[in-house]
C-alpha cells in the first residue's frame, strides 16, 4: 500500500475525531478573510483537501461558489452533512480532476503537508493550471522541511504520516509553477505535533 493510500485510509478511519478536534483557530480564519479581501469578486474557489468542510470550505461558501476537493471518502461525507451548498469531489490533488482555467484561487489548509516531498511541485504546478490567469492561491507550510510519523494520531490507534517541504522550499515551488508571492505569515511559535500553527503563503499566478 502507498503512502498517500495509507494516509486517505487514515483520515477515513478518524474522520470523526479529526472534525471533533479539529475546529480551526482564529489565527487560520483572519488570514482566510484577508486573502478573501484581496480577491475581486471570485466567482469559484476550490479548496483543495477541505476534509470535514469546517471551517474553511464553510467560510468559503458564505462568501462565493466552492468546490472542496478530498481523496477521503469519510471526510467528503462529513463535508456534505455540514456544508451542503458546496460542491464536493474526491479527487487527488496530484492529478486534480478538473479543466484548465476553471478557478480564481485556491486554498489549501493542512493539506499539502500530506502529499509526499517527490510531489508538492506536480500538486502546485496543478494549482497554477486549474487558475484563470491571476488567480491566487493560499496554503499552508511549516517552516522548515521535516516528515514525521505518529502511530496513535489524536489517541485514535491511526497511523499518521506529514511530509513538509519548508517555507523556503516552498517559495521556490510557488515561483517554479509560475506564482509571484503576495503575503507570509509566520508560524508564531510551534505547539505540540497535535497543535501545529504553520506559516501561511499567497501567491499570484501570473498572467
Amino acid at each position: 500500500m502507498g503512502k498517500k493510500e495509507k494516509i486517505r485510509r487514515g483520515y477515513d478511519e478518524l474522520a470523526e475525531t479529526y472534525a471533533a478536534k479539529r475546529p480551526g483557530s482564529r489565527r487560520e480564519m483572519v488570514i482566510l478573510d484577508h486573502f478573501l479581501d484581496s480577491l475581486s469578486e471570485p466567482t469559484r474557489i476550490l479548496d483543495a483537501g477541505c476534509g470535514q468542510g469546517t471551517p474553511i470550505l464553510r467560510r468559503l461558501c458564505e462568501r462565493t461558489t466552492a468546490v472542496g476537493l478530498d481523496f477521503s471518502r469519510e471526510q467528503l461525507r462529513l463535508a456534505a452533512e455540514t456544508v451542503s451548498p458546496a460542491l464536493l469531489v474526491q479527487g487527488d490533488m496530484t492529478m486534480l480532476p478538473f479543466r484548465d482555467d476553471v478557478f480564481e484561487a485556491v486554498t489549501a489548509y493542512r493539506s499539502v503537508i500530506h502529499i509526499p516531498l517527490t510531489d508538492h511541485q506536480t500538486v502546485l504546478d496543478e494549482f497554477a493550471r486549474v487558475l484563470s490567469p491571476g488567480g491566487r492561491v493560499l496554503l499552508s507550510e511549516s517552516p522548515t522541511e521535516f516528515e514525521r510519523t505518529n502511530t496513535d494520531w489524536l489517541d485514535t490507534d491511526v497511523k499518521m504520516t506529514w511530509s513538509m517541504a519548508g517555507a523556503e522550499t516552498t517559495r521556490k515551488q510557488l515561483q517554479n509553477a509560475g506564482f509571484r508571492i503576495t503575503g507570509e505569515w509566520d508560524a508564531p511559535e510551534m505547539g505540540g505535533e497535535d497543535d501545529p500553527k504553520p506559516p501561511f503563503f499567497a501567491a499570484r499566478l501570473d498572467a
